[in-house]
């Protein structure tokens, strides 16, 4: 057919209860408890043309390079497809096992990391079976009260104030402020078949103190639309939240439940108007574009790594380290990485750069610009105002999970962003990642024209 066609596919990606928890802090053994909110692997699928792509969106704090390779060689061999007509994204939600390899930041489930990458590509098989004529809408929709930027902003501001409805960020314009609703209906009936959201903010409400299973405001907004419209499945696409958090974040677990289903209905009121006020748009164009990118490292040399690792060892074998000391703990995570990479280099390995897939799908006038970092506002804004395509969205957590992406400013002040965060990923820091970010999404912006 030569038309549009879309079909929508989800799987249900929860893991057993007890299963350790990702993020907030060193060795917490945050371990679950209970299931709040089921996480789920959703996949949306489109041909035109002959043409076919599949986006699956995971409510999963990251996926290690490992997984991603195993999901797109599954879906190739399964559909005829290539690597870079296979996105998978997530939506970096911090209460789900550690799923991006991060070093001492939740314990690793080996089962649930060997059956992850079959249940992941069985959404995007059901995705592609469902392939049917289908029309596509588009809103950008006011969405505000849900993030604040947190290298900019005042963080974690008290509940009494963030849980009011008419509160706002001191700075909102360092913050997305408009969520962008892509509606994809049955071509026949006007059914809604399924959707996309696209918006940039730490999924953070829920923290160090909480201990259900939950894919924080995005995915319990996302299971709460799809109750309200049932058959259809909604992905969330993540943005630019590398600076941003939820407003509420680092709260005591009582507090954090309660507030979750504030947060979460402010982005489900967001995205259901969306889905009531999106237009129609004509899609003639069905594209993707992907390559492997060297992004430069801020090399450690021998030396310093010799004396960055006597400056840790000296706190863990300090007379009277404990366990239960945050210090002696973050210590051995930076021990991990630092004599993981002073070995590599013993051995000759070059690690001056560090390689990661930049991808870019054209879905009409969208243009889906997906990167493996946890991007910051200013290089999504640079890239947005100098992209040809004209609805471009810069998606972080795509095809990978390699930390942050720090701009210009926070990159010169130093600090956990672009210093301690790529030691947990395993890695070293990078050098210049703003400029080098935006030169590898804007070429792939530019692929997508021809």
């Amino acid at each position: 057919m030569s038309g549009l066609q879309a079909g929508f596919f989800e799987v249900d990606i929860t893991p057993r209860v007890g299963v350790g928890l990702c993020g907030f802090g060193p060795f917490l053994n945050r371990m679950s408890i209970a299931v709040r909110d089921p996480l789920k692997a959703r996949a949306a699928a489109f041909e035109l043309h002959g043409q076919k792509v599949v986006i699956v969106s995971c409510d999963l704090i990251g996926l290690t390079r490992e997984i991603v390779e195993v999901v797109k060689q599954s879906v190739g061999e399964h559909a005829g497809l290539n690597p870079d007509q296979v996105m998978l994204h997530c939506t970096h939600a911090h209460s789900g096992p550690n799923t991006g390899g991060y070093v001492g930041w939740g314990t690793i489930d080996e089962p649930y990391l060997a059956i992850l990458p079959g249940r992941i590509a069985q959404a995007c098989y059901g995705a592609l079976d469902r392939l049917h004529p289908a029309t596509f809408a588009h809103a950008v929709q006011p969405c505000e009260g849900i993030g604040l930027n947190r290298e900019q902003d005042r963080d974690a501001p008290p509940l009494d104030q963030c849980l009011r409805d008419d509160w706002r960020p001191a700075k909102p314009e360092l913050t997305d402020t408009h969520c962008h609703v892509l509606a994809l209906r049955d071509a026949a009936s006007g059914a809604l078949d399924g959707w996309m959201s696209y918006f940039g903010c730490h999924p953070v409400v829920c923290c160090a103190s909480t201990r259900y299973l939950h894919g924080d405001f995005a995915g319990v907004a996302t299971n709460l639309l799809e109750r309200e419209n049932p058959g259809a499945v909604g992905l969330f696409l993540q943005g630019a939240q590398g600076d941003v958090n939820s407003c509420v974040v680092h709260k005591p677990e009582q507090e954090s439940l309660l507030a979750l289903d504030v947060v979460a209905a402010r982005f489900a009121n967001a995205v259901r108007a969306g889905l009531r006020a999106a237009a129609p748009q004509t899609v003639d164009t069905l594209r993707c574009a992907g390559f492997l990118q060297p992004f430069a490292s801020r090399l450690l040399e021998p030396e310093r790594l010799r004396a960055m690792i006597a400056e840790q060892e000296a706190i863990v074998h300090a007379p009277g380290a404990a366990d239960g000391d945050r210090a002696v703990r973050m210590a051995v995570v930076l021990l991990c990485t630092l004599r993981d990479l002073a070995a590599r280099l013993e051995r000759g390995e070059d690690l001056a750069t560090q390689t990661g897939e930049i991808q870019g799908i054209r879905l009409g006038p969208v243009a889906l610009l997906g990167a493996p970092f946890e991007v910051m506002q200013a290089i999504k804004n640079e890239v947005a105002a100098a992209a040809q395509s004209p609805i471009p969205l810069v998606m972080g957590l795509t095809n990978g999970s390699m930390g942050y992406a720090p701009d210009r400013a926070v990159a010169a002040r130093g600090g956990y962003a672009a210093d301690t965060g790529p030691i947990i990923n395993g890695r070293m820091p990078f050098l210049r990642i703003h400029d080098e970010l935006v030169a590898a999404l804007l070429e792939a912006d530019r692929r997508l024209q021809t």
